[in-house]
């Protein structure tokens, strides 16, 4: 019985040992499968977590915007205010009213509403609503009190001069009110693009430094971390230096002291030739206010699609090189031992890129847009509905109400109700909580993709400092599927830590970002 086992064992040995080794192969490859399976499994948990986290990172910066436009907003808005005292020069015009009144004996100038109409009355009573209403007081604004009877008393001569100061006061209030509704809401769109792109910068800068300090720094941790820690690390030669971020933050102090004036020049220059013709005894319609305002943007900001590409926003946004120092210094950001801007490696690097980012035609668009926003909150919202008095538009049709709605004709009214309505609305572009112009500002899609392309587009500027001489890590380049990408030298054969992409510069990648704001409207 032994004997014959070993006999048919013998004989079928070649069989046994193919079938044998068939099972161990198939038992290899199935374990080779199944790890490679899990590892794939895990890449692209690792790749979800990671993409999760980047998206977080970068909506957490956009609020971060938000709330930095916030903050610095009313110091350009006080310094805006306190050039263009609209309500000063209505004090003044009402203090010849009350003045005129006292010489006629026409009794207090309290009693303002009982004399006939006219268009300094409707003036007076628009202008007294918009004082009450922005909260400010002639003694706030500097104004000596004065009584009526410190007002001239003698005819002729003086009574001319009287009038051609008052001709001369309705001018200047007729130019201040537009000029100063009008230089807000472009203060207010610059600073919004302006603060994307230094936040978006520097926040591109953390997550970058979260990949190098991952591959740089071993397994230990296995993910990029939402929080940015690594200023707690006095190692970290790359991304998050606490003091360049600080100084270059900074920077905005140039808009909100010295670039809103430049724009406010260039704004009052067009009002003034827009609508210095207009007299405050004239009616001005709806569809006439918007024309010449349209016509104020064409002389500001360009008359077709290639003059406003061509426009250049550097000078408000920016100093000069020469400049820089002077800033830092005014901010209190400069010491002795502090290197200069042009000196430092890192602040140079941001400001030169921030500078071609506001050079940029996509900038340009990006800010016409804001600009249309910011204008049609003014126009079409504000003043249609306080000053003309038209219905408000539901942003959401009302499905059950009626198919056939009332066509409403606003009235035209006289300049100076619509002068009351641009002097209150200032105070609430430049204060306003919530401030609506900002909200509407920020509802443009092109803005998210704007801050999007400055949040992940030209990696490769960031990460060629990375090759310091002095540094044990060497970050070399590779193909990849999707293009080149960059690894460090030991770990080329892993996978790659950032994917520069085939189309690295900033207008392809905007060209594909504003691609998909379309794709997705449209959906």
């Amino acid at each position: 019985m032994i004997s014959a086992t070993r006999k048919w064992l013998r004989r079928n040995r070649t069989p046994f040992a193919i079938g044998f080794g068939v099972i161990g192969v198939g038992y290899v490859a199935t374990q080779y499968v199944l790890g490679k399976i899990s590892d794939a499994r895990e890449r692209m948990s690792s790749d979800r977590i990671a993409r999760e986290n980047l998206r977080r990172r970068f909506e957490q910066n956009q609020e971060d915007c938000t709330f930095t436009v916030l903050a610095l907003l009313p110091t350009a808005t006080d310094n805006i205010m306190g050039e263009l005292q609209t309500e000063r020069i209505t004090f003044e015009l009402q203090q010849q009213k009350a003045a005129k009144l006292a010489r006629n004996g026409d009794g207090h100038p309290s009693e303002l509403g009982s004399s006939p109409p006219s268009v300094t009355d409707d003036d007076g009573r628009s202008m007294v609503s918009m004082q009450s209403e922005s909260g400010i007081h002639a003694s706030q604004m500097g104004i000596p009190t004065s009584t009526p009877g410190d007002g001239p008393q003698d005819g002729g001569q003086q009574a001319q001069k009287s009038r051609k100061t008052k001709l001369q006061l309705w001018n200047d209030l007729k130019i201040s009110s537009i000029t100063r509704s009008f230089t807000l809401i472009y203060t207010l769109a610059l600073l919004t693009l302006l603060t994307r792109i230094q936040l978006n910068l520097l926040g591109r800068r953390s997550y970058l430094s979260s990949v190098v300090s991952l591959a740089t720094g071993g397994m230990e941790q296995s993910t990029i971390s939402l929080e940015n820690n690594d200023d707690d690390n006095p190692d970290q030669a790359y991304g998050n230096d606490f003091e360049t971020n600080r100084r270059y933050l900074t920077f905005s102090w140039w808009l909100l002291h010295r670039g809103w004036r430049e724009v406010m020049l260039k704004v009052e220059a067009a009002v003034k030739d827009v609508f210095g013709a207009l007299n405050p005894r004239d009616d001005i319609s709806m569809q006439r206010f918007s024309e010449l305002t349209l016509e104020v943007r064409k002389k500001v900001e360009g008359a077709t699609e290639a003059e406003r590409k061509e426009g250049k926003w550097l000078q408000f946004l920016l100093p000069p090189r020469e400049k820089e120092d002077f800033v830092l210094k005014e901010s209190g950001m400069t010491t002795e031992s502090t290197p200069s801007a042009s000196s430092a490696s890192p602040l140079r690097r941001l400001l030169d890129e921030t500078s071609d980012l506001i050079d940029s035609p996509p900038f340009s668009h990006v800010l016409t847009l804001l600009l249309d926003a910011g204008y049609s909150t003014l126009v079409d919202q504000k003043v249609a509905q306080q000053a003309f008095k038209m219905p408000p538009i539901p942003e959401i049709p009302d499905l059950d109400g009626p198919r056939i709605t009332e066509v409403f004709e606003a009235k035209p009214i006289k300049l100076p109700i619509l002068l009351a309505t641009l002097t209150r609305q200032a105070h609430s572009i430049g204060n306003g909580v919530p401030n609506e112009y900002l909200q509407s500002m920020e509802q443009v899609r092109d803005l998210e993709a704007f801050a999007a392309v400055v949040y992940s587009s030209n990696w490769e500027n960031e990460i060629n400092p990375m090759n310091d001489p002095e540094s044990s890590t060497v970050f070399v380049e590779k193909d990849g599927p999707t293009g080149p990408v960059v690894v460090p030298a030991e770990a080329a054969v892993q996978e790659s830590v950032v994917d520069l992409g085939s189309a690295s510069n900033f207008e392809s990648a905007w060209g594909n970002a504003v691609d998909t704001v379309e794709k997705g409207s449209s959906a």
